[in-house]
């Protein structure tokens, strides 16, 4: 691209771009709100489920967006959606630059999760559009399906099928929390595309996200230069012992569930403190569930991270050891599931040097940092070059109403994309 081109692009961001990201951000983050609660102060959040009927608003809306920069939208199988600016003539037949991230949230969530991402990534493209400009490569912008995992299971799921490492029927007949099945909804609300997950391979894929911790706020570092994504492991543990009268049982002949179940928490926190892996136990449910009664079963999730394959591996392993002689020692039976196993993913080196040197020309102050949060990058990196850009999340929050980034580092996340697109764009290899 010549210069004239990116100096129109640079000013056209500087100028127009932030104003347009804000307000789309804005109006996205309209579908699905909460309604207000009296008893509960503070700003209110939205749910858009996967596919629910909030997520097809929200579809059509940036669909919407697209065609409004001629952009071509498609629709693939699984229902990524992709807008894409064609290439300069002779470009044409050029693997594109994808820039993107997801849409849906979990419940009564913030305005920034996946959204800036998506946002970010169109408002290039409209930069693009503005200054007149064909890039040398064609550009897309993505918003991939049930990246959060809440209604249907597992997390990341579009891009994961998008990258060929999860089959598409096993997806389409994936059942939610609701008893729905996912390809009947996407036929519901519109989004069954035809075309094959993967269709195109990309040249490079880039991220733009809310870190949803709290390092660079802490530090007041201005952009986060992501090098990969720590590996995620999540389990079902279920645990079957004896209901019994709470009153007439004496302690030492129980075979108490719920009390196996507590045990394994503390051991997990024990365990992380020691290896360093984070281990969390999310959700527990006892059966039968009654004050007065022992618990004869209880089912609860574990969530394992690390960004060293051999250590998750190992604080795995040490736990499933350790199972075998809680079922010894309470008297109960133990059954585990796997629901995740996600491995770390590392970014590509050429990538992450360009993010970060798009960073150092702009002046602004970053550090380099592993993401603690999975993300369809993870995925993504599978089947091309990836690198992700991270601004601050104020006080770490994020998944919660109260999620925020202030304006300036949105616009200064916004300018790092714009810079590492060109120089990618000038680039023969990511």
């Amino acid at each position: 691209m010549n210069e004239r081109e990116r100096k129109a692009l640079r000013a056209w961001m500087e100028e127009e771009g932030l104003r347009a990201l804000m307000a789309r951000i804005f109006e996205l983050g309209e579908i699905g709100m909460t309604d207000a609660d009296d008893e509960v102060p503070g700003p209110r959040g939205r749910t858009r489920l996967a596919l629910d009927d909030a997520d097809g608003r929200a579809r059509d809306r940036l669909a919407a967006w697209m065609r409004e920069l001629d952009l071509e939208v498609r629709v693939d199988a699984v229902g990524n959606m992709f807008g894409v600016l064609p290439a300069a003539p002779g470009g044409e037949g050029l693997a594109p630059l994808m820039i993107g991230s997801h849409i849906d949230t979990v419940g009564n969530a913030g305005p920034l999760d996946g959204v800036y991402g998506v946002l970010g990534g169109l408002t290039v493209l409209r930069a693009f559009c503005a200054a007149d400009a064909l890039p040398p490569r064609p550009l897309m912008v993505a918003a991939f399906t049930n990246e959060e995992g809440v209604r249907y299971q597992p997390d990341m799921m579009g891009s994961l099928v998008y990258a060929g490492a999860y089959p598409l029927e096993k997806a389409l007949d994936t059942r939610g929390i609701d008893g729905s099945r996912l390809g009947d909804e996407l036929e519901r609300i519109g989004y069954a595309g035809n075309l094959p997950p993967g269709h195109v391979t990309p040249f490079a894929y880039l991220e733009l996200h809310v870190e949803q911790g709290p390092v660079l706020d802490h530090d007041r570092v201005r952009i986060g230069v992501v090098t990969g994504v720590q590996g995620i492991s999540w389990r079902e543990i279920t645990v079957e012992g004896a209901a019994n009268h709470a009153g007439t049982t004496p302690t030492a002949l129980r075979h108490d569930a719920g009390l196996a179940a507590a045990r394994a928490n503390v051991f997990l926190r024990e365990l992380a403190a020691r290896t360093g892996t984070l281990a969390t136990v999310g959700s527990v449910r006892f059966e039968p569930g009654l004050i007065n009664v022992i618990p004869s079963r209880a089912v609860f999730t574990v969530d394992m991270r690390d960004p060293d394959a051999d250590r998750l591996s190992a604080a795995n392993a040490e736990f499933t050891d350790w199972l075998t002689r809680l079922e010894q020692e309470e008297g109960v039976r133990v059954s585990s599931g796997t629901l995740v196993d996600f491995a770390p993913a590392a970014f590509a080196p050429g990538v992450v040097d360009r993010v970060e040197a798009a960073a150092e020309r702009l002046g602004f102050s970053r550090r380099r940092m592993v993401s603690g949060a999975g993300h369809d990058a993870q995925m993504m990196a599978r089947i091309c070059p990836t690198g992700m850009i991270f601004v601050p999340s104020r006080a770490g929050l994020s998944h919660c109403p109260q999620e925020f980034t202030g304006p300036e580092d949105l616009r200064c996340g916004a300018l790092v994309l714009l810079e590492t697109v060109l120089d990618l764009l000038d680039a023969e290899t990511a």
